[in-house]
């Protein structure tokens, strides 16, 4: 190999375990994140609270957006990643309505 292949190869072995380091922390950041809506869920369950709230999730999705673009993200993107959040978490706690 060339030096700038071999060099090039370094690079892209040091982005792709940044990349393997930052997916460990979304998914342990989601995981936290959904013991906390679970715990949301019960409480709802508990006090016949409806599942969702429209008025926060928007309120929620706005927030996100603002984040994205201060983070260079498409804030289409992080909408879109924010939605599924918020359709999985609604699932979580329209069934603890069904075992409560």
């Amino acid at each position: 190999m060339t030096d700038t292949v071999t060099r090039a190869a370094e690079i892209l072995k040091g982005h792709r375990e940044s990349i393997d380091r930052l997916d460990a922390i979304l998914v342990y950041t989601l995981g936290e994140r959904f013991k906390h809506t679970q715990a949301v869920g019960r409480l709802k369950a508990e006090h016949d609270l409806p599942p969702s709230d429209p008025a926060r999730e928007e309120k929620q999705i706005a927030r996100l957006e603002e984040l994205a673009v201060q983070a260079d993200l498409d804030p289409e993107f992080a909408k879109k990643f924010l939605n599924f959040i918020i359709q999985e978490v609604i699932k979580h706690h329209e069934a603890k309505q069904k075992d409560a």
